[in-house]
């Protein structure tokens, strides 16, 4: 009995079926910030589903460019920096944190998130992080998985196009 199930396993694992290539793959969920139009993509299911506005860094190099991938994810997320509990409405972070890991961070540094200010959507206000609309970030946060890629970038490329480069759409 222990050889059989050893030996599927080991033809499990080694299965040209076996999903070692690269992430993403077409169809699955796929983030894509352009900082150039301060505008968020979420692809899923080989095809860009959603485009909303974000807050970008203050300064170009504050929010990192790279594929990075989805560490963390937190409801109403804790405010460590100023000692401000979750649902707070002096809560800067507003009512979802969506964490990757730039800059070799674990995903509590760099994320998506809400935001208790609103008109600073649009604009390069943030310290690095993306800002957008707590009514979005509560939209998009059960639909992108922990391990999910999110690509961070200054480009005069289409979504679509970006996606397709990245390996998100066929």
């Amino acid at each position: 009995m222990m050889k059989i199930l050893s030996s599927i396993l080991i033809a499990f694992f080694i299965s040209p079926i076996w999903p070692l290539g690269p992430n993403p793959i077409p169809g699955d969920p796929f983030v894509i910030v352009n900082k150039s139009t301060n505008e968020l993509a979420f692809i899923d299911d080989n095809r860009v589903q959603t485009v909303v506005s974000i807050g970008t860094g203050k300064t170009q190099d504050l929010t990192p460019e790279g594929l990075f991938t989805i560490t963390v994810k937190a409801e109403e997320p804790y405010y460590r920096r100023k000692d401000i509990p979750g649902g707070h409405p002096d809560n800067p972070l507003g009512s979802r944190w969506i964490g990757f890991d730039a800059e070799g961070t674990d995903g509590r540094i760099y994320g998506i998130h809400g935001t208790n200010q609103p008109a600073s959507i649009g604009k390069y206000v943030s310290q690095g992080c993306i800002r957008t609309q707590n009514e979005i970030i509560t939209s998009l946060y059960p639909l992108i998985p922990l391990g999910t890629k999110i690509l961070i970038t200054r480009s005069n490329k289409t979504f679509d196009s970006l996606a397709k480069e990245h390996g998100a759409t066929q």
